[in-house]
């Protein structure tokens, strides 16, 4: 999905963001994911797509469904 700076009006380019120990970052609900591994009370883990302005350095997460 396109998306575009809301300060710029420019095509956000999609970058990488990473922790110090070399992870991709990923959002944790407060809802347990479904089937057996919610019932042990495991929570539901979202990726993160992040993604820059080339104009003025805004940096946005969008938090969707894993794959």
């Amino acid at each position: 999905m396109e998306r575009r700076c809301p300060d710029c009006g420019v095509t956000m380019e999609p970058i990488t963001l990473k922790s110090n120990g070399g992870y991709e970052l990923q959002a944790v609900s407060d809802e347990n994911r479904g089937g057996i591994l919610g019932s042990l009370g495991m929570k539901e883990r979202l990726d993160l797509e992040t993604v820059a302005c080339p104009e003025c350095g805004l940096v946005r997460l969008y938090a969707g469904a894993e794959e």
